[in-house]
């Protein structure tokens, strides 16, 4: 009887083996390997990575004008597209925000870029006007029953 069971158990253990061993080479096809080091894909694949739909570079979600390259190379780098389109400021901000980066974050001297992703981002993606909402008007109010 024990050598009927110690037979099941390592057939038991050898099919665990062998489904663990299908599931690691099927999702080895989503993994990168690079140097020895397994790296998971985050970025959704773009057949092209440059593509502009509708004027929006589809990869980044950044609006296609001049200066998109010069965002994409030097903001890109280090953190998401998502975080240059929810920030909107104005060229004073821009800039003061830029050096805050170079001080505290490593981020590199822009050179003649810093002029040309400053004016990429004002123009694109400038200060709102207004707050979130238009204020009210033509409202008829009425006085409250306070009893």
């Amino acid at each position: 009887m024990k050598k009927q069971l110690t037979i099941y158990l390592s057939i038991a253990g050898l099919l665990l083996l062998l489904i663990g061993a299908i599931f690691f080479f099927l999702n080895e096809s989503e993994i990168k390997s690079t140097g020895g080091t397994h790296l998971v894909e985050v970025e959704p694949k773009v057949e092209n990575p440059d593509l502009i739909v509708e004027g929006v570079h589809v990869r980044t979600g950044l609006v296609d004008a001049v200066g998109l390259q010069e965002v994409i190379t030097n903001c890109t780098t280090c953190h998401s597209s998502k975080l240059i389109i929810q920030n909107r400021m104005g060229k004073e901000q821009w800039n003061a925000t830029i050096r805050w980066m170079q001080e505290t974050q490593g981020l590199w001297d822009l050179g003649e870029n810093q002029k040309i992703i400053v004016d990429y981002l004002t123009t694109n993606y400038p200060t709102f006007k207004k707050g979130r909402r238009a204020a009210l008007t033509d409202i008829e109010w009425y006085p409250l029953d306070t009893k």
